[in-house]
């Protein structure tokens, strides 16, 4: 259950940070946001404000903005659709109810004959009981729609659609998300410095004892230098962790200088512990480290930037080595991190959310039809060409690349499921 909760607060906390970037440089340039929606699949909850639907819906696995005439199918009463109007005190529509689903006496019911809510703003047809006289209403510009599903949102005119705001407004929106991801990461990446400790210090030097451990079994306390494990000499820390891990339940001789410098022999028993398919050793001992303003600072910048070094490299290899598919993850394998994370404290899973966050803003860039990387790709087209690729092409692009999105993430998820649950 740790597992389960660890993981919607995770992978909901980063699609938030992604879509918040999308939203809020899309607000900033004039564009509608129809829907900022957390999760996918039946609604939960939702209320509206300034314009937008916010929603929370059922299944945590992502979540989306939905912008005006970008990403979302534009409405279209078809003719011969009963609908119901609603008017204001100069005779304006101001909702339009075309859910089929309510009785409200309120509502003016008619038979649509033709409409334009993007750039006119009208609907004709004929009133309830009269069939002979054609009415014409004008449509407000911030008129609400309800949908099929009796979910209501604002109607979108051509003035606040997306394809209406400036080529930068665009690309910076299409850019915002993975930006917000990568901003996100090194904050938490800084956080997880200062909870954890800046840099390691030089040499062996003990920080954290762990609680009811191997090291506290034997009274090893922080400040302590172990020199030696059995007769092998360690002169850094990677040495020191590597020779602990060679002996799970295995009796140890270390050679232990204290704080006040004297040598001491002690011996421990570290516990088995599974690391993957690999059974290793452990004693519950911490790094000593820098806990200075400065250094920690400095080393939550150095963890963040090295993460994107090993991302990048990472694709790199994909693309020069030969594509395998396990290395890629889709949720079942963030599910399956996360609850190994879960199990070790807070403080990795903080850890963690810094990484996650950092690899989507990365992988989103990736120029595919379909990420923001495609949509970027498109929008540095438009430049290059001075004017937009036309509508057919980009819808054509966009459905290759949710096919190939698709088939990718089928593929991808069906092969975690047999490398964490079936082996």
């Amino acid at each position: 259950m740790i597992a389960i909760i660890t993981f919607i607060i995770v992978f909901g906390l980063i699609v938030i940070v992604h879509e918040f970037g999308h939203y809020y440089l899309a607000k900033k340039s004039g564009i509608l946001v129809r829907q900022f929606s957390i999760g996918m699949g039946p609604k939960l909850v939702s209320y509206t404000k300034n314009h937008t639907l916010y929603t929370i819906r059922l299944l945590p696995l992502g979540g989306y903005v939905m912008l005006a005439g970008a990403e979302d199918d534009d409405e279209e009463l078809k003719p011969g659709t009963i609908i119901g109007l609603k008017l204001n005190a100069d005779e304006q529509v101001i909702k339009i109810d075309n859910s089929q689903q309510t009785n409200d006496a309120d509502l003016i019911p008619l038979q649509v004959s033709q409409s334009d809510l993007q750039k006119d703003l009208y609907i004709e047809g004929y009133v309830s009981g009269d069939e002979q006289t054609l009415h014409r209403y004008a449509v407000h510009h911030d008129a609400t729609i309800v949908d099929e599903t009796g979910t209501e949102m604002q109607i979108a005119p051509q003035d606040v659609q997306f394809n209406s705001a400036s080529l930068l407004n665009r690309f910076l929106t299409n850019f915002a998300g993975p930006f917000n991801n990568l901003i996100f990461g090194i904050i938490v990446y800084i956080i997880s410095a200062f909870l954890i400790g800046g840099p390691l210090s030089s040499g062996n030097k003990l920080g954290e004892i762990q609680p009811n451990s191997p090291a506290a079994a034997v009274h090893l306390q922080a400040g302590d230098q172990i020199t030696r494990v059995g007769n092998q000499k360690v002169n850094n820390w990677e040495q020191l962790a590597q020779e602990i891990a060679k002996r799970p339940k295995k009796a140890t001789p270390l050679t232990v200088q204290k704080a006040n410098h004297k040598i001491v022999q002690v011996t421990v028993h570290p516990k088995s512990v599974k690391n993957g398919k690999e059974v290793i050793g452990q004693i519950g001992i911490m790094p000593q480290r820098d806990h200075r303003f400065g250094p920690t600072l400095k080393s939550g910048f150095v963890s963040a930037f090295s993460s994107m070094g090993i991302i990048f490299n990472a694709l790199k290899q994909m693309v020069t080595g030969g594509f395998n598919i396990n290395q890629l993850g889709g949720p079942v394998a963030i599910y399956s991190q996360t609850s190994q994370v879960a199990a070790m404290g807070y403080k990795q899973v903080i850890v963690f959310i810094a990484w996650l966050s950092i690899n989507l803003g990365i992988m989103n860039l990736l120029p595919i039809p379909a990420l923001d990387g495609g949509k970027l790709l498109l929008n540095i087209i438009e430049a290059i060409r001075r004017k937009p690729v036309s509508q057919k092409t980009e819808i054509i692009i966009n459905l290759i690349g949710v096919a190939f999105l698709v088939m990718l993430m089928v593929a991808v998820t069906w092969n975690d499921i047999t490398r964490f649950f079936i082996k």
